[in-house]
Formats: C-alpha cells, structure tokens, sequence
C-alpha cells in the first residue's frame, strides 16, 4: 500500500525541537491557506519583504504553507537560447524583478550568479527557484545536486526547489518509489534550511495525493503550465484545497496566444498589449506566473501589469476560452499517471 512507503525519521540532535516547529508551522499554514484559496480572486499577497521599492516595482507577494513569500510575478529562464545575461541585469536592476526562475536542466546557474552578483541587489532581497533534474532523483542524488545547484549559484540555500518532473523511468523502482525517496532527501535539505521552500513541476493530482501518503511535508508549490489556452482548474483546485501555492509558466502559450482575436481586443479596450491581457489575467486568478523573455522590452513590459484590472466580464470570458492546447510536451520523462 501507498501507507507502507511513508517514511520515519528519528532526530537524535537538539535541531528536532526547531525542525518540529517548522513542519508544526507548515500544517498550521497549509490549513489556513486551504482556506485562503477557497475564492479564486482572494489570493493574498504582501509587499516582497527585504524589497526597496525606491529600485524596482515592489510587486506583491503569495504567501506559502511556511509562511514564506513568493512574489508573484517572476522571470523564467531555460535552455536553447532562454538566458540573456544583459537583459537579467535590466530585469533586476531597473524593472524591480526578486523572482528570478532557472533549473539545472537550462544550464544557465553559474551564469545567474555573475548576473546576481553585477546586479547589486541583496540575497536576502531575491527568490531563487531552481529544479532537479529527473537524472538526478533518488536520495543520494539528490542531496548532492542541490548542493551543486548552489555553487552553481553561489548562494548559501535556494528560495524555492522543485522536482522538475513527475517520472524518471529508473530501472529496478517504480516511479511512485522514486518520487518518495527524492522527496525525502528534500525534505532534509528543507529541515536543514539550504532549501527554504520546496515543490514540485507538472504534477497531476495522483502524483500529489501519492507524495501526502508516503512523505511528512506537503509541497509549499506545483509549478505547471498555466495560459489562457491551457487551464487545468481540476489540478489548481485541488492545489489550493491543499495549501498548494499554484505557479504559471508559459503564460503567453509561446506567443501563441498573442494573435487571439479575443485578447487583442481586450488589449485595445484595456489600452495595453496582448502580453500584459495574458500576465494580468493569470495573475487577477490568483497564480505566481514567470513569463520568459531574454528582450529587453518585453521585460519591461511583462512587468506593467499592477496598475489596471479586468473587469469581472472580462476574466470570464478569458477563463472560458475553448482552445486546451499544451505547449510544454516531453518524450522524456513520460508524463503519466501512476
């Protein structure tokens, strides 16, 4: 049975006392964020705490189980030509960006420590999310890609660590297996503080409802695709049911959703473009969204979405477009169900 893989950990140290609270914290916010994300609307956000907003936008923050405080608009980064170093500074430095996006997978760790570095902005100021690659599941592996992670970074714990995808296909295991042995050394890293936040990507419910049997720490995030063409509501409710903080990426549907008759007009109406109609809209659902972009412009322009609301007409008549086209598919990892 699922039951038979939960794990038991006896803490011989003094540090059981503070891990205790912790994990004691995190349910108590989980129950409290079940509630919170009961309305789709009524997501709460803060001002980033360490953000001076004389440098950037202060753009508001979700809070998570733990009771961290992700801001809610970010910028994503990835492989094949998805990390501009000029443009990371623009965003840092004069678009007011502390959400910066990147996995091992994209290659482009070290390169954001230069950029962090020639930025000038506080570590305790910045969310890092970073992701494990499936090669690298299993507890052992684990362990030491995170800490590769951050050397890579050059930063002394990640803001947010994710489990990038759902299958690793493992000779000798099952994925379910796999799964519940990564998250156990995660959870380590959480209670050892060098992860401060921990997650999951593109995870479906049954992934989710397998992770609560066999492991002690409820996901802080499940991070998957979110754009008008691609809402998977069954999986964002449940998350928030769960005390599950939902993040977005591909908010833009790879551009796709641009050209939509729909969102052009709504961009005509709103005196703004179909980029920020796209962004606005995911985030008035309530969901951390990371547009990616290495131009300069769009950055910028990605990030002027806190000074208009659609109206509630108009967020219907978004959240009932018929279209359900995924962008994000891979061979590898297959993304199943079991």
């Amino acid at each position: 049975s699922g039951g038979g893989l939960r794990r038991r950990i006896t803490h011989f140290t003094p540090f059981c006392d503070a891990v205790s609270k912790k994990k004691a914290a995190d349910r108590h916010h989980q129950r409290s964020s079940k509630r919170a994300f009961l309305d789709i609307i009524d997501f709460k956000i803060n001002r980033h705490q360490g953000m001076d907003e004389s440098q950037g936008l202060g753009i508001p923050t979700v809070e998570l189980a733990n009771g961290f405080n992700i801001p809610i608009l970010g910028l994503g980064t990835s492989h094949d030509g998805g990390y501009s170093h000029s443009s990371v500074l623009y965003a840092l430095k004069e678009c007011g960006i502390r959400h910066i996006d990147t996995a091992k997978r994209y290659g482009c760790e070290s390169y954001l420590k230069k950029a962090i570095r020639e930025s000038g902005v506080n570590r305790e100021s910045l969310w890092i999310t970073t992701k494990l690659w499936p090669g690298d599941y299993g507890y052992g592996a684990t362990k030491a890609a995170c800490l590769e992670s951050c050397r890579n970074l050059g930063v002394d714990y990640i803001d947010l660590y994710l489990m990038h995808w759902p299958d690793a296909n493992v000779p000798g295991k099952t994925n379910r297996e796999l799964r519940a042995e990564t998250w156990q050394a995660i959870e380590e890293l959480y209670d050892e503080g060098i992860c401060r936040s921990i997650g999951v990507s593109n995870f479906l419910i049954s992934h989710l409802e397998q992770l609560k049997e066999d492991c002690d720490i409820i996901p802080h995030v499940n991070q998957a695709e979110y754009h008008p063409f691609q809402k998977p509501q069954e999986l964002v409710d449940y998350c928030r049911s769960q005390g599950i903080v939902f993040e977005g990426y591909c908010p833009l549907a790879k551009g796709l959703a641009l050209s939509h008759p729909d969102i052009i007009k709504k961009a005509e109406k709103y005196k703004c473009t179909p980029a920020q109609i796209c962004i606005r809209w995911s985030i008035q659902n309530g969901i951390v969204t990371i547009p990616k972009s290495t131009k300069k412009e769009r950055i910028w322009e990605n990030c002027q979405v806190f000074d208009f609301s659609l109206s509630e007409e108009d967020m219907v008549s978004l959240n009932s477009l018929k279209k359900n086209s995924k962008m994000i598919t891979l061979k590898f990892p297959l993304w199943k169900e079991h």
